[in-house]
């Protein structure tokens, strides 16, 4: 039996608007519920949420069946946890801090197997290879893996088609809040300049074939994003909305 079929790299590589919401809580409960709301995907967050591998692979199960695709977020480009976050069974990659296609290339290597990479072998005790019910994993694992790099500063974008010209990446996801602040923005998450830069990069992302990722929590940005060619958008976190909704409720 080969891996599991990835519908989300599919649908990226057919150029499809994707919506979906980041998972910052670490709770399986709420990975269900998100999962349940009619988002494409749910970015299963190891960087700014906790990297707790068994709570991370709850939430992975919690989203089978739910109709969204679960995207784990790692919390650095190190070959050993992206093999980590692999074995787990996600199939779509979310790598952050991503600054030339040399660093690109090295997240391929560590996410393929022998001879075309670095992931140690381990599917029959694994879950991504379904404790070795998945025979011929190891060898379609590959062709089923998603692979969204973020590009998050000046130096990304200068190289920004180099970049998407990685063999093996699926996607480039820029992020506001990092390149802001790289630009010397500050916490101006909406400054015009930074969204500037932000649809010019989406576009460039799509002139050259990949799949080009933002979060935008505004309608506005949103749209803008979705008109300069966003496909892989994200347009809330759990955190976010369980402050406000409690915010407003608290208020007499």
């Amino acid at each position: 039996m080969p891996a599991p079929a990835n519908a989300l790299k599919a649908a990226l590589a057919a150029g499809r608007l994707t919506r979906g919401t980041w998972l910052n809580l670490g709770s399986e409960i709420t990975a269900e519920i998100a999962g349940r709301a009619g988002f494409d995907w749910c970015v299963v967050d190891g960087e700014h949420g906790p990297w707790d591998p068994t709570a991370l692979r709850r939430q992975l199960i919690a989203l089978e069946g739910t109709g969204a695709a679960g995207v784990l977020r790692v919390p650095v480009a190190e070959d050993w946890i992206i093999k980590q976050a692999l074995d787990l069974g996600a199939q779509t990659l979310l790598v952050p801090m991503i600054d030339s296609a040399e660093e690109a290339a090295a997240v391929v290597r560590a996410c393929r197997y022998p001879p075309h990479g670095l992931r140690g072998m381990g599917p029959a005790v694994a879950r991504s290879g379904g404790y070795g019910a998945f025979a011929d994993y190891a060898a379609t694992a590959s062709d089923e893996l998603c692979i969204i790099v973020q590009a998050e500063s000046r130096a990304a974008m200068a190289d920004l088609e180099a970049i998407c010209a990685v063999d093996g990446v699926d996607g480039v996801f820029i992020g506001p809040a990092d390149l802001g602040a790289d630009m010397g923005l500050g916490t101006e998450a909406d400054a015009d300049a930074l969204w500037a830069e932000v649809a010019s990069g989406l576009a460039r992302i799509r002139a050259a074939g990949r799949a080009a990722g933002v979060l935008a929590l505004s309608p506005d940005r949103q749209a803008q994003s979705v008109e300069a060619g966003a496909t892989f958008l994200g347009v809330a976190s759990d955190a976010v909305l369980l402050q406000g909704a409690l915010a407003r409720a608290a208020q007499p």
